[in-house]
C-alpha cells in the first residue's frame, strides 16, 4: 500500500528560538521550500509556511526579523501519520476543522516524532494520478468483463446446441452443468458491468410501453418451475386494471425481480409470494411492488445483507459476492427509476422486500408487443458480421431462434462484397474490426446501387455511448444492440426493422 512516507520531504527542522529573518532567508535560498517544521526535543512544535512568513516579512520585516519563529508559527498544524494511505488522508481533508487553505502538513512516525514535511498541492496532485489509474483500470475491466459474458454466451448457444443432440445420459449432464455454469457466471459478469454503469451514472434505461398484467405473467412464467426445483413454491399477483400499461424499462425491471427472488431462495426452501399491484394517481401509475418468503435463517443477518449488499461480503465466498452485487444492482436500478427498496423482517420466518415507482401511464395497445415472426410469411436473411467467432456463433442461435436464416462474415472488407449481392434483409454490424471497421462498412455498402444499399444495419457493439450511437446513425446504420446480445433486445430491433423492410420491398415490388 502507498503511504505518505513516499510524498513527504525530510527537510532539515528549525528550533523554536531560530530568528525569523533566518528561516525567511533559508526560503529565499530553496524556492522549493513549502513550510519548515519547528521542532523541541525530536517532536513537532509547530509549522512556517513560506507565504505566511514571507507576506509578513514584506509588511513588518524589521521588527519581525529579530524574533523567534516560535512567536509567528502555527502552533497548531495538521499532523499525520507517516504511514497514512494519502487517499485516506485526502478524503478525511473535508471533515477536518483544521483549514483546507494551510499548504503543508507535518508527517510523524509511530512515535510522534517528526518524519518530514509534505505539501498539499503533491498530495492531491498524487490523489487525482491514483483517481485517472483507477478509471482506466475499470474501464479496462469492463471491456474485459463485456468480452467474457459474450464469450460465455458462445458456450450457452453451443451447449444448446448438443442439447438437441442425441447424447449419452453422462455426456448429456455434463453439457447441463456446463450450461448452467456458464449462464450463471455470465449473469453475475453481466450485472458487475451493469453495477460498475450504474455507479458511473452511465446504466442504459430504455423506458418502452408495458402492459403490467403480461409482466406479473412472465415473472411467473420465468420462476414457476425454477423455485419448483428448488423445494419452493412460487405464487404471483397482480392488483389493477388488466389493461394497464406504462412506460417502463421492463428488462431492468425484470432484473431486480430475478434478483430479488434469487436472494429469497438462497435463504431456503419456502414460500415466495411475488404482488404487483398498480394504481391511478394523478397523471401518474404508481407501481407497488413486494416479494414476501417465509424462508429460514436469521433476519438481522438478511437485513443486513439486502441494506447493505457488499458490507460484509468475504472475497472468498463466491455466491454471497454474486447475491451482493446482484442486490447492490438492484438497489441502484430502483434508485434510478424513482424509487426506493426497502427491507423488512416478518413477524414470523421471512423478509418481504419492496419498492414502488411513479411511472407515465401508457396505452394499452402500445403495451402488449408480441414476438418478432418471419417476414411477409417467410425467413429473413440476415449477414452477420463480426471477426470474433464466439460473437459469430451468439448471433447465429439467436437468428435461427427467430426463425431467421444467416451468412457470417469475418470483417468489413467481406461484408461489403457480401452485401453486393442484394441478398440480405438485414446486417448485423460489429465496430471494431481488423482491415474496414464497421462504420466504414457501413458507409461502403450505403454507396453500393439498388437493393444491394437498402439492407437495414445493426450496430453490434460494446460502446453504446450517445456520442458513439450518433455516428453510427450518421454512417447509416438504423440501430444499436449492446454487447454482450440480449435476446429481447434484439427480438424488438428486428421485428421493428424486418417488418419495416418487408413493407418497403412490397411497395417496391408493386
Amino acid at each position: 500500500m502507498e503511504t505518505l512516507s513516499r510524498l513527504i520531504e525530510p527537510l532539515a527542522p528549525i528550533a523554536p528560538g531560530t530568528p525569523s529573518a533566518t528561516v525567511a532567508a533559508m526560503f529565499d535560498a530553496n524556492p522549493t521550500f513549502a513550510a519548515l517544521a519547528v521542532v523541541d526535543d525530536g517532536a513537532p512544535v509547530g509549522l512556517v509556511y513560506r507565504d505566511v512568513l514571507q507576506g509578513m516579512m514584506r509588511v513588518a520585516g524589521p521588527a519581525l526579523a529579530t524574533r523567534p519563529v516560535a512567536e509567528i508559527m502555527d502552533a497548531k498544524p495538521r499532523m499525520v501519520p507517516v504511514g497514512t494511505d494519502p487517499n485516506t488522508f485526502v478524503n478525511a481533508l473535508a471533515d477536518s476543522p483544521t483549514p483546507i487553505f494551510r499548504t503543508a502538513y507535518v508527517a510523524v512516525d509511530a512515535d510522534g516524532r517528526y518524519a518530514g514535511v509534505g505539501g498539499l498541492a503533491s498530495l492531491l496532485a498524487s490523489h487525482r494520478r491514483r483517481q485517472h489509474e483507477a478509471r482506466d483500470a475499470m474501464a479496462i475491466v469492463e471491456r474485459m468483463a463485456v468480452d467474457i459474458g459474450a464469450h460465455l454466451d458462445g458456450v450457452l448457444a453451443i451447449t444448446e446446441r448438443l442439447e438437441q443432440q442425441r447424447l449419452t445420459p453422462d455426456a448429456a449432464a455434463f453439457v447441463r452443468a456446463i450450461g448452467d455454469t456458464s449462464r450463471d457466471m455470465g449473469e453475475t459478469v453481466g450485472r458487475a458491468v451493469d453495477l460498475h454503469r450504474s455507479v458511473n451514472g452511465d446504466l442504459q434505461m430504455d423506458a418502452a410501453p408495458t402492459r403490467l398484467r403480461d409482466f406479473a405473467d412472465l415473472v411467473e412464467a420465468r420462476w414457476a418451475n425454477r423455485a419448483s426445483e428448488g423445494g419452493s413454491t412460487l405464487l404471483v399477483s397482480y392488483d389493477g386494471d388488466p389493461e394497464c400499461g406504462v412506460e417502463i424499462d421492463g428488462e431492468r425491471l425484470l432484473q431486480v425481480i430475478d434478483i430479488l427472488v434469487e436472494n429469497a431462495l438462497s435463504a431456503g426452501r419456502g414460500m415466495i409470494e411475488v404482488r404487483l399491484s398498480a394504481r391511478a394517481e394523478d397523471d401518474r401509475i404508481t407501481l407497488d411492488c413486494q416479494l414476501r418468503d417465509n424462508a429460514g435463517g436469521h433476519a438481522e443477518d438478511r437485513l443486513r445483507r439486502v441494506n447493505d449488499p457488499l458490507g460484509g461480503v468475504g472475497g472468498q465466498d463466491r455466491s454471497e459476492m454474486a447475491l451482493g452485487v446482484g442486490l447492490a444492482l438492484a438497489q441502484s436500478v430502483v434508485r434510478t427509476m424513482g424509487g426506493r427498496l426497502i427491507a423488512e423482517a416478518n413477524r414470523g420466518a421471512g423478509l418481504t422486500v419492496g419498492f414502488s415507482l411513479p411511472l407515465i401511464p401508457a396505452a394499452a395497445e402500445a403495451a402488449a408487443q408480441d414476438a418478432p415472426e418471419p417476414v411477409g410469411g417467410r425467413s429473413a436473411h440476415i449477414l452477420i458480421v463480426d471477426d470474433n467467432a464466439t460473437n459469430r456463433m451468439v448471433a447465429e442461435a439467436l437468428c435461427d431462434m427467430f426463425e431467421c436464416t444467416s451468412e457470417q462474415a469475418v470483417d468489413g472488407v467481406e461484408a461489403v462484397e457480401m452485401a453486393r449481392s442484394g441478398r440480405f434483409d438485414l446486417i448485423l454490424m460489429d465496430i471494431k474490426m481488423p482491415r474496414m471497421d464497421g462504420v466504414a462498412a457501413t458507409r461502403a455498402i450505403r454507396e453500393l446501387s439498388g437493393r444491394s444499399s437498402a439492407a437495414p444495419i445493426v450496430a453490434l457493439t460494446a460502446n453504446a455511448d450517445p456520442a458513439d450511437v450518433h455516428t453510427y446513425l450518421a454512417a447509416g446504420m438504423q440501430d444499436v444492440v449492446e454487447k454482450p446480445i440480449k435476446p429481447e433486445r434484439l427480438a424488438l430491433v428486428l421485428n421493428s426493422l424486418l417488418a419495416g423492410a418487408d413493407g418497403d420491398s412490397a411497395e417496391a415490388a408493386a
